[in-house]
């Protein structure tokens, strides 16, 4: 009985459990979702598709600005977008603490794309990637172009008539440089979520 119990708690806790049976249509509700997850199960027309591709449209114009796209490519990317940290709390963003965190302390950006495909059963499956990466900033150079080793102060060691001034400056750059970090998954759960829900299926399959 110890073993049934502990078994039945893993398998609740890994996520989403997989679909029943044909002969078995009751769905399991669980807290997360598994990515991709599998939407409008049964609806395999053009009015299904339809209506989740303006679903995901609706649910991603809520964070970011979307790239032109089509609708029959199946794949739906957003522009970059500052992560907003605590001090923007009417902002939406990451819904992790620690990534909420970090954005407060140093400029993080976030874009996501959403891939639709063609389901099992009937049904589409819906990917969902949020990436996140941080701003390269420069290290202050001297007007020589030398790089200045951080809390280091530079001084004219010997006295000269025809001194200058040893200017500091941040190197000049056209376009801002931008780390990848990976994926940030809190997000997109967040998104997944919000397209499940407005889908009009509340139960997670996969």
């Amino acid at each position: 009985m110890t073993r049934t119990v502990a078994g039945l708690s893993i398998a609740i806790a890994s996520g989403c459990a997989a679909i029943p049976p044909q002969d078995n249509p009751a769905n399991v509700r669980v807290a997360d979702c598994e990515n991709p997850i599998l939407v409008a199960p049964g609806e395999p027309s053009g009015n299904g598709y339809a209506k989740l591709y303006e679903t995901v449209i609706d649910v991603l114009d809520d964070d970011f600005e979307l790239k032109p796209t089509s609708r029959y490519s199946g794949q739906i990317e957003t522009l970059p977008r500052i992560a907003p940290g605590y001090e923007q709390p009417w902002k939406g963003g990451s819904p992790d603490i620690r990534e909420r965190l970090l954005a407060t302390k140093q400029t993080i950006r976030h874009k996501a794309a959403v891939q639709i495909l063609a389901g099992e059963r009937g049904g589409y499956r819906v990917f969902v990637e949020v990436f996140k990466e941080l701003e390269d900033l420069p290290a202050p150079l001297g007007v020589n172009g030398a790089a200045v080793p951080t809390g280091v102060a530079i001084f004219q060691d010997a006295p000269s008539v025809d001194r200058q001034a040893e200017v500091m400056a941040v190197e000049a750059s056209g376009t801002r440089q931008w780390i990848p970090q990976g994926r940030d998954f809190a997000f997109e759960q967040k998104i997944i979520r919000k397209i499940r829900d407005r889908i009009n299926r509340p139960d997670c399959l996969r």
